[in-house]
């Protein structure tokens, strides 16, 4: 594939023939798309600050370079390499959640970023990586000592072992309740469903998906109910009563773009309020029209296809949750950033992974698709070797 000859044994070399190229040629496009919009996007949300056109490329400057070399470096790391920093990654995010708590960095209300000098970092963010890769190990290994049958075995249960349903829920429900808390009801629906998608991949019988509807419907009632700017949303976007600016600057923002886009009138996105984080694929419409955005949309299709595939293929039931997690976290980040964005759903503030400025959220998606590289390669070698 892409007309290379192997001529030599090195490391290098056989990382370049053993990783997979499509996906990591993806993101790497995906990377280089984020940087030309941060600056058609982030221009216009500079001036709204009374920044040099510049500002927010040069504070993501650093993050790119960061998350290549998390990328890179992560691909070439082994499986047991890719569990002890998957490890360390998750406590440090699970040591960071605390002080979300006891001393938020609050911006736009929301007090789920941890100040670390000239560098805001969201905790709920960076902790992705490790939550995925830890929460298939677990899975994997329950796997090994109780069976199939992990949900309703009374043993997989108990609290006389570490390997038990308990602990794991003991750590998981108390995050997912500070991130809910933060506010932020957007990304503790994401890690609820992620976390959903995981144990279905695993073998959650049917009789028990119906409890996720009942949770994920208390979840909504209670944001809805404690969270006044939930309750806001969702009022103005099932009453029309309300100000509903954001998602309808959005809309006009594509609608501006035409099918090839608005080239030098493309002056709707001025208007829109978080224009090169939440709702940058609408600038991205305007700039490059209908044909430029089904673009970008099929290369994000074609990344959760791709993971998709190599999780069904993989032999090791641990790549199989690791990597289908990650397509899951993927794929439903990709889709409440743009049902938000086409005004679908009501907003959430999420990301569009890679795409967004964002520093918490590339370095986190570089640290997963690194770890992610990794297993498929090193499942694959092993399936070659069989």
């Amino acid at each position: 594939m892409f007309g290379i000859v192997r001529t030599e044994e090195s490391r290098l070399t056989s990382w370049l023939f053993e990783v997979d190229r499509p996906l990591l040629l993806c993101v790497l496009l995906m990377m280089l798309l984020s940087l030309v919009f941060s600056v058609s996007a982030g221009s216009v949300a500079a001036e709204r600050i009374n920044q040099p056109w510049f500002f927010f490329l040069v504070k993501a400057l650093p993050f790119y370079g960061l998350g290549l070399g998390a990328l890179f470096f992560a691909s070439f790391l082994s499986k047991k390499w890719v569990l002890k920093l998957a490890g360390l990654n998750l406590l440090i995010g699970l040591a960071m959640l605390p002080i979300t708590v006891l001393a938020p960095h609050v911006i736009n209300g929301s007090a789920r970023f941890v100040s670390l000098g000239a560098f805001n970092v969201m905790p709920a963010d960076i902790m992705k990586p490790g939550f995925v890769i830890m929460t298939a190990f677990f899975l994997s290994k329950m796997k090994e000592k109780y069976g199939e049958n992990i949900f309703t075995n009374k043993d997989a249960w108990r609290f006389d072992t570490w390997l038990s349903w308990c602990y794991y829920l003991l750590i998981f429900i108390p995050v997912l309740l500070v991130i809910f808390k933060h506010p932020d009801f957007g990304t503790s629906v994401l890690y609820f469903a992620v976390w959903g998608a995981m144990l279905f991949v695993a073998g959650l019988p049917l009789f028990c998906v119906p409890l996720f509807g009942v949770l994920a419907a208390v979840m909504l009632t209670v944001a809805f109910v404690t969270l006044p700017h939930v309750h806001r949303r969702f009022m103005t976007f099932f009453t029309g009563e309300g100000e509903a600016m954001q998602v309808n600057k959005s809309v006009d923002t594509l609608r501006n773009g035409g099918l090839l886009g608005a080239g030098d009138d493309s002056f709707v996105k001025q208007g829109l309020p978080d224009s090169h984080t939440d709702f940058i694929f609408a600038v991205i419409v305007e700039d490059l029209g209908a044909l430029g955005g089904c673009a970008l949309l099929f290369v994000l299709l074609y990344v959760i296809k791709r993971l998709i595939t190599s999780a069904t293929k993989a032999k090791d039931l641990f790549v199989l949750y690791a990597v289908g997690g990650g397509a899951a976290l993927f794929g439903a980040q990709v889709c409440i950033n743009m049902l938000t964005t086409l005004g679908i759903i009501p907003p959430k503030g999420m990301t569009l992974p890679f795409i967004s400025y964002g520093g918490s959220s590339l370095l986190s998606y570089c640290v997963l698709f690194g770890f992610i590289l990794a297993l498929i390669r090193e499942d694959k070698w092993k399936k070659m070797g069989d």
